[in-house]
């Protein structure tokens, strides 16, 4: 979350040609109920959700070693983060000009990994953006259950970040060698 609001924001910088910082993470509201005051004439992202990624080719527990023997370790679990990009500007086309150049970045970047993005963080290989579209009730059951009032905004899916512990928790030899075993009759 933080490298995507770091990219996004200087996306929003250079398009608009400004200094400060515009995009956020943070809560819509804050713990007491109030809109943080932070979230003035900001781009906000917020983790909504996330999902654990179930299918069986991503759930791999042996690794070859180079010496031919296994490992057995600590499975690379994947996950996807529903991200809301909330837009809390004073002027409402202000708001809506840019929820909309958040639209147009991940729109241009729908994958991102190291052949574009150099400073991707340690650990992930390749995050994924696509619009999730919700209905109208849905985005309004999510915005009542965070108990705000309604802001320009829309979800994004973020697939298949990888988490992998890269701890082993046994060894097993390689098999050599085939023997043959005669039944007693």
């Amino acid at each position: 979350m933080q490298f995507t609001g770091s990219i996004l924001n200087q996306y929003v910088k250079n398009t608009f040609h400004l200094n400060d910082t515009r995009v956020l993470l943070n809560d819509v509201i804050d713990e007491n109920g109030s809109v943080p005051t932070l979230n003035q004439n900001k781009l906000i992202l917020t983790m909504i959700n996330i999902q654990k990624e179930t299918l069986k080719p991503f759930n791999v527990r042996f690794k070859t070693m180079e010496n031919g023997n296994f490992a057995h370790n600590a499975p690379v679990e994947r996950y996807n983060l529903a991200m809301m990009v909330s837009s809390h500007f004073d002027d409402y086309a202000e708001s809506l000009k840019f929820l909309n150049a958040s639209i147009l970045f991940f729109q241009a970047h729908p994958s991102i990994d190291a052949t574009n993005y150099a400073n991707l963080p340690k650990g992930i290989k390749k995050l994924d953006y696509e619009i999730d579209t919700i209905s109208y009730h849905e985005m309004f059951n999510l915005w009542s259950a965070m108990g705000a009032k309604y802001r320009p905004s829309c979800i994004y899916k973020v697939r298949l970040m990888t988490l992998d512990p890269a701890e082993f928790s046994a060894f097993e030899p390689a098999v050599t060698t085939v023997s043959k075993v005669v039944a007693p009759q």
